[in-house]
């Protein structure tokens, strides 16, 4: 399985416990958009957490990382 796209390359269920919590979701979602070379993800990461956040754990949940913008 290809765990090296997903946060920092942890295991699935790290990466899903990092993506409940909101802080840590944005803050990861955020620096894993810049190492991929989405900037402009991860600027609309910053400024609209709230949606990011929700999109990011669902898209977690069900493909085993983020895939919106990422």
């Amino acid at each position: 399985m290809a765990s090296s796209k997903r946060y920092f390359g942890l295991d699935w269920i790290v990466c899903l416990i990092l993506a409940i919590i909101p802080i840590t979701s944005i803050v990861c979602g955020i620096i894993t958009r810049v190492q991929r070379g989405h900037i402009i993800g991860a600027i609309l990461n910053f400024f609209l957490a709230p949606i990011f956040w929700i999109i990011d754990l669902v898209t977690m949940i069900i493909s085993k990382d983020i895939t919106v913008l990422a």
